[in-house]
């Protein structure tokens, strides 16, 4: 067997939280205006009850709604695959295996999050949600996911990916969302996700029918994830494996990252890998700090590693992955050594995603295409040492709407950064 998936009603019914099983505490949010620690009703102009509670909770498992559920057996669970024929093509003895996340609507993982988010809202009494967006796939998530539950959604897409993925927008926009450039103020700028949050913060924050939802980085994010690292614990038990020697995916938040991966942190044998790209490289280059999460500073100042909330990333691919901060949780868990990062060009990127899809067969997603370069170094580097290493990694979106990026590769019109 190469694939393993579970019936519906095997979908986790209840949330993994990470936070009592950190090597040190997390540090609190800080208000942005008063640099004092942040209480619930600091976020309330923002977020449901529920989802500020999820934020700042200590237990270790948070039930998952049933209208919640009910929304995620579109398409959960998702498989497990094992890639035998990138194993037999590297000529390695270690053991592939990748959470298959593509096959939601929105083609990622990121419907997971949106689901509840949208659920938690609209129990609330909100009818409008505004969200930033980088390569599009949070945008595409949370509109189905308003449409699921009678929202209207507006996103705000960072231009340069606006000007590039056209069809998410297409996508967006045909589950009911409006779809802008951001930053909305100076249409010459390739914008980034500071600049977005800057924008759909604002918008919320000027009416009382409207919240902030958040595709990644926050704590209640990456607690929703956590299904895919639950699901595939399971799945691998199925494929006869016990726990993965290391568990790799991309990282630009840290919402992909942090579902794969938290459900193993109590796991020590288990070691965890962020992949990120060169040209933003939060975790390998930037500095443990206070910062804000957007660049205009609306946001809570959030512990985490970051390039600077002003650091205006290269306009690569990887739109998901152009973020100067990352979520605190991974920060931590980064900083106190239970979590490596590495950083990848983009051009070498693309090379282990080509080279993926001719062998498996599986156009990825940019994003998803580091964790196979990841991939792809580690299983060489466990064959030179004779380890038969079992690797899980996240293959958290496809990259069918991303035919550009690929285009621009074959053509050898992809610029590549340097380290």
């Amino acid at each position: 067997m190469t694939r393993w998936t579970l019936p519906p009603g095997d979908i986790p019914s209840a949330w993994f939280n990470v936070a009592p099983h950190l090597p040190s505490p997390l540090q609190p949010p800080l208000h942005p205006a008063t640099r004092d620690p942040l209480g619930p009703d600091d976020l309330a102009p923002l977020f449901p009850a529920a989802v500020i509670e999820q934020e700042m909770t200590q237990a270790p498992w948070i039930d998952v709604p049933g209208e919640v559920l009910d929304v995620l057996r579109l398409w959960r669970p998702t498989p497990l695959v094992r890639a035998t024929g990138l194993e037999q093509a590297l000529g390695t003895r270690a053991r592939i295996y990748f959470k298959d996340e593509s096959g939601s609507p929105a083609g990622s993982h990121k419907p997971n999050t949106a689901v509840a988010q949208a659920f938690y809202n609209a129990r609330e009494g909100i009818r409008r949600l505004t969200t930033e967006t980088g390569a599009g796939q949070w945008g595409a998530a949370l509109a189905f996911a308003c449409a699921q539950f009678d929202l209207k959604c507006m996103v705000y897409m960072v231009r340069a990916s606006f000007e590039q993925k056209p069809y998410r927008r297409i996508l967006m926009e045909t589950w009911g969302g409006s779809v802008v450039p951001s930053p909305v103020d100076q249409p010459d700028h390739p914008g980034s996700l500071g600049t977005a949050i800057s924008d759909a913060v604002r918008d919320a924050a000027g009416r009382d029918d409207t919240h902030y939802a958040l595709g990644s980085v926050l704590n209640h994010v990456l607690l929703h994830q956590t299904l895919i690292g639950l699901e595939a614990r399971q799945q691998l038990s199925l494929a006869g494996e016990t726990l993965p020697d290391v568990v790799i995916a991309p990282c630009g938040g840290g919402s992909n990252l942090g579902g794969l991966s938290l459900p193993f942190v109590p796991d020590a044998g288990v070691r965890l890998v962020a992949v990120e790209p060169l040209s933003c490289p939060t975790l390998t280059q930037g500095r443990f700090d206070y910062d804000f999460g957007d660049t205009a500073g609306y946001t809570p100042l959030l512990p985490m590693y970051t390039l600077g909330h002003d650091f205006v990333p290269p306009s690569i691919h990887a739109g998901g992955l152009r973020y100067h901060g990352d979520s605190p949780l991974i920060s931590a868990l980064v900083r106190d050594g239970r979590m490596e990062a590495v950083a990848y060009p983009q051009g070498k990127v693309f090379e282990a995603a080509v080279q993926f899809a001719r062998i498996e067969g599986r156009v990825a997603a940019p994003e998803a295409a580091h964790a196979i370069r990841a991939v792809i170094d580690e299983a060489l580097a466990a064959e030179e040492t004779g380890d038969e290493k079992v690797i899980l990694f996240n293959y958290c979106g496809h990259g069918l709407l991303d035919l550009s990026a690929y285009d621009a590769y074959l053509q050898g019109q992809l610029p590549d950064e340097r380290g």
